[in-house]
């Protein structure tokens, strides 16, 4: 069975980066009826954040990628499990890696190290000094096992370090990559166990991939240089590998790469700007990969028909955000206004309560400006004329072709016209219709009448339409909204 992993460390927000890692790994499990796990990599303690698993757990199911095994879920301050391979917090697997360690040291595929920082400062510093290749230098790699046991009988601090071949290539073929090699000379004796017992991420990675019967790792181009420790790793355990796909890096639009100081790079902040989880996905499915026509929108169940790690680009794919905001636009106008009015609540905030309107009233005030905003986030300044006529100056009443005589004599005559009983516009269509016969009764132009009635209603140059306006507004505030323009007029 297909088994793919998404392994977060609980370092803070889910990165959109980290993003696309999950969706590729769901894809392929879906697609391939297999299992999707997600498992916590938590052994750096000093980096780890409080509540970044649970933050992590949310913008996934948010997103709609939700584990089939592993961590699930976050109550009562823990994790939830669903299982038979965990813990799935590494912190709560030490015991299992030092058992592992000591497979390595038996096997001659890992030394101790007694090495102090100051020492390893001292040969950091050497290096660059002389412009040589960074790493360790082997200094306790072939320690006579007197020594050894002296050292670890008086507690010497110590880490196992992995004893890499200095010899030969560590060939692999990437499925995204093709096939990769790298001489072993050049590959650095890795910590796998640190002096205060728990893994470094290339033991703890491998270990956990094998015992939870991973098949396919797919990971960032980060860890590509790092693949030859792990190779090496699974031929010591005499463990068959996964296959390894290793995805291109994400790019500012300068091709540096993408960080923080060019734009948002959390999850959460597309959340809380209000793009909706199918424009990210989609957005995100597309950096790097595509279906090889010209076809740009996919659901998630769609992707997973679709997706195939051999089309995804070796180079760099670059974050365009006008891309992601073309993606927003598209799946907000698909959504009716009672969808789009119960998204967009929670960016009302306080507000929504002094509204007084019914859900159905709300959705037609909505149904205004969806069609015009790029996120939901945008929405309740957009649509904040319909409950609070904001200031505006008289001239924009006036139209390009008009006067400001005319416009006062405009709307007067329309207001009077309105304020008959037998004028009750109740929709859109019946106020265009209306007011439409009553401008060709009048033999006025459309825009010397619709220009002044759209910036009366709206106290906006740019707005939808006088007639949604007018029909969200009903007749009453219409009326109050053409005296506020005629007082500004005179």
């Amino acid at each position: 069975m297909i088994s793919t992993r998404f392994a977060p460390s609980p370092t803070g927000f889910l990165h959109v980066g980290s993003l696309r890692t999950a969706l590729y790994c769901y894809l392929i499990a879906k697609q391939n009826s297999g299992k999707f796990l997600l498992r916590v990599e938590d052994t750096d303690q000093k980096r780890s954040v409080e509540g970044a698993i649970p933050a992590v757990l949310d913008a996934l199911k948010w997103a709609g990628i939700e584990p089939d095994e592993g961590v699930v879920g976050f109550e009562n301050n823990d994790v939830v499990e669903k299982g038979d391979c965990g813990p799935y917090l590494q912190s709560k697997r030490l015991k299992i890696y030092e058992q592992h360690a000591n497979i390595l040291l038996e096997k001659g595929c890992a030394y101790y190290c007694f090495c102090t920082p100051e020492r390893l400062a001292q040969v950091r510093e050497r290096q660059e000094k002389n412009h040589e290749a960074s790493g360790y230098d082997g200094h306790c790699r072939e320690l006579d096992i007197n020594e050894i046991k002296n050292n670890l009988s008086a507690n010497v601090p110590y880490v196992v370090r992995l004893k890499m071949p200095k010899t030969g290539v560590t060939e692999f073929t990437d499925l995204i990559k093709g096939k990769v090699s790298f001489k072993n000379e050049f590959v650095d004796d890795q910590v796998l166990l640190k002096t205060d017992g728990f893994p470094t991420y290339h033991l703890a990675v491998v270990v956990d991939d094998h015992l939870m019967a991973i098949t396919h790792v797919i990971r960032g181009d980060e860890w590509l240089s790092s693949t030859p420790k792990h190779i090496y790793l699974y031929e010591c355990f005499g463990w068959e590998k996964p296959v390894f796909a290793h995805l291109p890096l994400l790019l500012n639009a300068d091709k540096s790469k993408l960080s923080k100081r060019q734009g948002d790079v959390a999850v959460g902040d597309y959340i809380k700007k209000g793009y909706l989880p199918e424009a990210l996905i989609n957005f995100v499915a597309f950096l790097g990969w595509n279906p090889g026509d010209d076809r740009e929108i996919f659901s998630l169940a769609e992707l997973a028909k679709e997706f195939s790690l051999e089309k995804v680009n070796k180079s760099g794919a670059v974050f365009n955000l006008e891309k992601l905001d073309w993606y927003n636009k598209y799946y907000l106008r698909q959504l009716s206004n009672e969808q789009v009015a119960e998204l967009v609540l929670p960016f009302f905030g306080d507000k929504i309560k002094d509204l007084r309107l019914k859900i159905e009233d709300f959705a037609n005030v909505i149904g205004l400006e969806k069609g015009r905003v790029t996120t939901l986030a945008e929405l309740p300044e957009a649509v904040g004329f319909v409950f609070n006529l904001p200031d505006y100056l008289a001239d924009m009443l006036i139209w390009k072709k008009s006067s400001p005589e005319e416009a006062i004599k405009i709307l007067s005559e329309l207001k009077d016209w309105l304020n008959t009983k037998s004028v009750q516009p109740k929709n859109k269509i019946d106020w265009e219709k209306r007011v439409g016969e009553w401008i060709v009764q009048k033999s006025y132009s459309n825009g010397v009448v619709l220009w002044p009635l759209r910036v009366a209603l709206s106290g906006q140059e740019k707005s939808p339409g006088p007639y949604e306006i007018a029909a969200v507004l009903g007749k009453d505030e219409v009326l109050k909204r053409l005296e506020v323009a005629l007082i500004k007029l005179k």
